[in-house]
């Protein structure tokens, strides 16, 4: 699945939705519930969704940085970038159908099942910690502390999120055909516990090119539809349907201009 990671227009801006900020505000136990989506579907979710930016693994990542933990890592599509980098990657993923999708694509990464609160790591063994779309899946003070354990002196906390580009009128609504849960306010800050200064922001638009049969295949990539009933799975699928190619007017194989924008924040061990 292609990426083009290139700037791109906007409309003007729509109200957005405030998760996964809403998602800090939830229960531990409402929390784990949500996350049992993704138990299984780890081949589906590494085909439909995308990497990230460049310039986001850049901000990321210290220039001098040896040794990078994974949290939440689930297939290894962040995971790889560090590896990319020349990083030594530990991974952490608490499915153990989304963990066997990463050994199997990354054998060289050491890829362990744990949370974010409970990695099992060695203290002071890591310059940076990253949660690709996984922060909201965490307690944040739980996570900081742990994270300040396995950090050494200087290390960084580093977080990212791509999210439709809902600036975009066309792209806002299919956000919410989608019920696309990790958009975001421009306003939002992770919150992170006394460990950390605070966390600086970054921001990157880009363009993927999808097919609308793979925009639907991405919807079914969602917390959303994974917890959903058959019947609320149809309908999605057929309000994507109506949307993308008698509403938009596109033709099914056809590719679709898709905007893009990732979050990206990094904060630094007090």
């Amino acid at each position: 699945m292609p990426e083009i990671f290139k700037p791109h227009p906007t409309e003007t801006p729509r109200p957005i939705p405030s998760l996964p900020a809403r998602a800090f505000t939830m229960s531990a136990a409402r929390r784990n519930e949500l996350a049992t989506a993704f138990r299984a579907g780890g081949k589906h979710y590494d085909a439909v969704r995308p990497s990230y930016p460049q310039a986001a693994l850049d901000f990321m990542v210290p220039p001098r940085a040896r040794d990078a933990v994974d949290v939440g890592a689930g297939t290894g599509i962040f995971t790889a970038m560090l590896l990319g980098r020349g990083l030594r990657v530990r991974a952490v993923e608490p499915s153990t159908d989304m963990l066997g999708v990463l050994r199997a694509r990354l054998p060289e990464v050491i890829a362990a099942e744990g949370t974010g609160e409970h990695t099992g790591l060695e203290a002071a063994s890591a310059d940076v910690i990253t949660y690709a779309q996984a922060w909201h899946w965490v307690d944040p003070k739980q996570a900081s502390s742990e994270a300040a354990r396995i950090l050494r002196s200087g290390g960084l906390l580093s977080m990212v999120w791509n999210q439709l580009d809902v600036s975009v009128s066309w792209v806002h609504r299919l956000a919410r055909i989608m019920h696309a849960g990790d958009v975001h306010r421009p306003d939002f800050q992770p919150p992170l516990g006394q460990e950390f200064f605070a966390p600086e922001p970054g921001q990157w638009t880009w363009n993927q090119e999808l097919t609308g049969e793979q925009i639907i295949d991405l919807a079914k990539s969602r917390s959303y539809y994974l917890r959903a009933s058959e019947a609320t799975r149809a309908r999605v699928e057929s309000n994507l349907s109506w949307y993308l190619y008698e509403h938009l007017g596109h033709e099914e194989g056809t590719p679709i201009t898709v905007p893009y924008l990732t979050h990206a924040w990094r904060a630094r061990l007090r």
